[in-house]
């Protein structure tokens, strides 16, 4: 990296006499930012697009305790916090006020006295646990301020709060346990090695764990640890390749509910005895995913969401006669978040679809009825035009079906399209008809089709398809984008002449792999804290990762592997792209090191490749601070308006 980027970096912004005279008609990024190469962003074209920067969505944090109100996740000011919301479509009352994001809260067992906030700094994903007071709205750090803490899960009786974290050495993951009355309580319970655990649950009776191992997407192991001395019992089988998730104790104590693809492509929502046996599977029926569940607290009913194709479906099925129930039927799109009150059978969930925010609904299992807890705003945009995403299929060179949604362009425009190839990172991740926001701007005012490939190695389409790009194969899913460059020539009303490329994270790995093997197939790209090469990256992505990075991309320690690596790197193939590039950073990321991008841009730099660079100085792995994210929205419009559209529509 040079020193002068890494001066700039560090350095505050600073506008130039140019800007200071043109402030009033240029849009002013906020200080955290630091650009290069850059235009300045008219403010014709924020006033234009900056109703899109305005939707909010709400997810459902818990219920509170005692009461038939909740907690809810969203965004009045610059970043996500907690709200509280009384009644159906009552008003949200804002309970934090940090200028970080608060990634979850949570109530302990049958007390609304205070709740406990998931919360890190700056993106840097290191979070900390904090008690909020709800009386007095005094804040307590309960942890180290150090270490990465993650699922907390309360004893049964609220009094002691197991999780998981890396304050033993920065890297493993271990299973500690404090009394949140107490924050110098907390103490480790049980050691593990790498960065994969993940505690589930408590046994009714306050005397054992269950936690989850995941040394990789398809190979992980269920624990049970004794809470008084931290003896641990694998109860699956460490030497069988089978993934296993979310294990929760049934309602006697007697045996878990789990979610597992042993003897499946997918994932079933199964009993599993304390001894390993894999009992009664409740989705068999269902070929696809069982995403999440949760239980009745009186052990009649479960709820579970299955991800069909990509559509969220929802199911009620009766735990003593293992049959489903009639549930109604939600629109089309995603839910997340399931989570049933202590009292009675009503389900809290989170829905998403194609033209509407993340919003909060709870369906009554006995009553059927559905109610509606939040309207999030769509900033004054009107979605009626925005038509509904389809499925589309094509062939990879190889003959594997690939799969993806395209959001089609507003019909007002006419002629062949442009088209946006947005790939999701991961790469153990999907593509889903969900709310877009600021994408809709490009479909509706720009004219543009997005089309979101699902190309193998994503979730949802069975582990054998979520395999199919491990290792030695990395350049297969790359390859799936080039057959749908074939495919999109072949389509009537997209224009294969004017393709842009973006993605973030490994998306942002595979936009660099395709600016760099598909060059003369696409106008511009845009790559956002992406991997630019494999090996690097892991040898500088944090310790608690590692290893659970090698089992996907290879190990770098390899010497086969790494040449492979080497041979590849998109890093290592610069000099092939010629066609202008938007790259997007975050200083505190953990996972993909700023530097991943930097060195790419500098090699771009050097043989006079366009290239256009922002970083934040105050985000990690995405910008989720409003002014950033807006900042980072008008530039891609820019960048857009001028390097893929030309001027033409």
């Amino acid at each position: 990296m040079s020193r002068s980027f890494l001066a700039a970096t560090l350095a505050a912004t600073a506008l130039s006499p140019a800007a200071l005279l043109a402030q009033d008609a240029f849009y002013q990024p906020a200080s955290t930012l630091v650009t290069e190469h850059i235009p300045a962003i008219p403010m014709s074209l924020v006033e234009k697009a900056s109703p899109y920067t305005e939707s909010r969505a709400a997810a459902l944090l818990d219920w509170i305790p005692g009461s038939r109100s909740l907690l809810i996740g969203t965004r009045f000011g610059a970043t996500n916090q907690v709200h509280e919301v009384l009644e159906p479509m009552g008003a949200r009352t804002q309970l934090t006020f940090f200028p970080d994001r608060v990634a979850d809260a949570i109530y302990p067992p049958h007390d609304a006295s205070w709740a406990l906030l998931v919360k890190d700094v700056g993106g840097a994903e290191f979070y900390q646990f904090y008690r909020l007071d709800r009386a007095s709205g005094a804040i307590t750090l309960l942890t180290d301020g150090k270490s990465r803490n993650l699922s907390p899960v309360f004893r049964p009786d609220g009094q002691m709060l197991a999780f998981s974290s890396t304050r033993r050495d920065g890297d493993d993951v271990d299973l500690w346990v404090e009394d949140p009355r107490d924050p110098g309580s907390a103490k480790i319970l049980s050691q593990f090695s790498g960065g994969g655990l993940s505690v589930s649950d408590w046994s009714p009776d306050g005397k054992a764990i269950v936690a989850v191992d995941e040394r990789s997407i398809n190979d992980s192991t269920v624990y049970l640890v004794d809470a008084a001395t931290g003896e641990k019992r694998a109860i699956t089988p460490a030497e069988e390749k089978d993934s296993w998730a979310s294990p929760r104790f049934a309602h006697d104590g007697n045996d878990l509910f789990v979610l597992t693809d042993k003897g499946s492509e997918f994932h079933r929502l199964c009993r599993l005895s304390l001894d390993g046996k894999l009992g009664q599977c409740l989705s068999t029926s269902i070929p696809w995913d069982v995403e999440e569940f949760d239980l009745t607290r009186d052990g009649k009913l479960a709820a579970f969401a299955t991800n069909e194709d990509g559509i969220g479906k929802l199911h009620f099925v009766s735990l003593g006669s293992g049959k489903e129930l009639r549930t109604p039927e939600l629109p089309y799109g995603v839910l997340t978040g399931l989570r049933f009150r202590e009292e009675g059978h009503e389900l809290g969930f989170t829905f998403t679809g194609p033209t509407q925010p993340g919003d909060v609904y709870s369906l009554n299992a006995d009553t059927g009825k559905l109610d509606r807890w939040t309207a999030s705003e769509t900033g004054g945009v009107s979605l009626k035009n925005v038509r509904q995403p389809r499925l589309v299929r094509w062939k990879a060179a190889d003959g594997l079906t690939i799969s993806g949604f395209l959001y089609p362009a507003n019909a007002g425009f006419v002629g062949r399209r442009p088209v946006m190839i947005y790939i999701h990172g991961g790469p153990e991740g999907q593509s889903r008809p969900m709310f877009r926001g600021i994408f809709n701007y490009f479909t509706q005012e720009m004219g543009i089709t997005v089309i979101e490939p699902n190309v193998r190695g994503s979730t949802g389409y069975g582990k054998s398809f979520t395999l199919l790009d491990n290792g030695f194969r990395r350049q297969d899913s790359v390859h799936d984008i080039g057959a749908l460059l074939d495919w999109i020539a072949a389509q009537p009303d997209l224009d294969a002449d004017r393709v842009f490329v973006t993605g973030g994270s490994y998306g942002g790995f595979m936009t660099l792999s395709v600016a760099t093997q598909y060059d003369a197939r696409i106008r511009c790209s845009m790559e956002v804290v992406g991997i630019s090469n494999l090996r690097t990256f892991l040898e500088h992505t944090s310790g608690y990762r590692r290893d659970l990075r090698r089992v996907e991309y290879g190990d770098e320690r390899d010497p086969a592997m790494r040449a492979f690596m080497e041979k590849w790197a998109p890093a290592n193939m610069s000099q092939n792209v010629t066609r202008p590039m938007l790259m997007a950073v975050g200083f505190n990321d953990p996972r993909v090191p700023y530097s991943e991008s930097v060195q790419f841009k500098e090699k771009l730099e050097a043989q006079h490749t366009p290239v256009w660079f922002v970083m934040a100085r105050d985000e990690g792995h995405g910008y989720v601070k409003k002014p950033n994210h807006d900042f980072l929205f008008y530039a891609t419009i820019a960048f857009l308006e001028a390097n893929l559209l030309n001027g033409a529509r």
